[in-house]
């Protein structure tokens, strides 16, 4: 187990975290709040009411959070790279790697947060009115 989980912070660390990166767990995040009111739209048009329980909606939650939560650890995981202490304002390749991880770090905490929000009503709510 520790030797899988050493090898899987290589991998990671061999990763470059970029611009791209930065906006996937925002991005998972919209298109799950898309994906909310589209599925809340529809059932309310369809059926009437909203499920007992939606399992499509439950299971696209829990991937949009898988999503969101591997993001942020492979974030986090290069945000704590070794090298320079802080702070981490001398322009070199490092440097930026850790301030785009840990951006990426802080936007996939606050997409988690946003995902749950948005699913907490749909989930508690049962009427369409």
């Amino acid at each position: 187990m520790r030797r899988w989980r050493q090898r899987a912070h290589r991998k990671v660390r061999g990763l470059s975290v970029t611009l791209w990166t930065l906006i996937v767990p925002p991005t998972t995040w919209a298109g799950h709040f898309l994906f909310s009111y589209l599925w809340a739209a529809l059932m309310c048009a369809k059926v009437g009411e909203f499920a007992r329980f939606p399992t499509l909606f439950a299971v696209g939650t829990v991937v949009a959070l898988v999503i969101i939560l591997a993001a942020g650890r492979i974030a986090q995981i290069q945000a704590h790279m070794e090298g320079d202490a802080a702070p981490h304002d001398s322009g070199t390749e490092i440097d930026r790697l850790r301030f785009l991880a840990m951006a990426t770090l802080l936007l996939a905490g606050l997409s988690f947060i946003g995902v749950i929000f948005t699913a907490l009503p749909v989930l508690f709510l049962t009427d369409c009115r």
